[in-house]
């Protein structure tokens, strides 16, 4: 995936799913990942990724 895609992907499943979206997304990567397949896990880390940067800071 590109990273236009990604991001434009991360930020719809944040829009439908709230913050839980980060989670799904990171549970999808390992499984994925437990299938053997690398590269749709890899691309599911990086929407995941995109989504906490979206996220912002924690504030305390």
């Amino acid at each position: 995936m590109r990273a236009m895609e990604i991001q434009d992907y991360a930020r719809k499943l944040l829009a439908q799913h709230g913050p839980g979206a980060i989670a799904e997304a990171a549970q999808k990567a390992l499984a994925l990942e437990k299938e053997g397949n690398d590269q749709d896990a890899e691309n599911w880390r990086q929407i995941t990724d995109a989504m906490k940067l979206m996220r912002g800071p924690h504030q305390s």
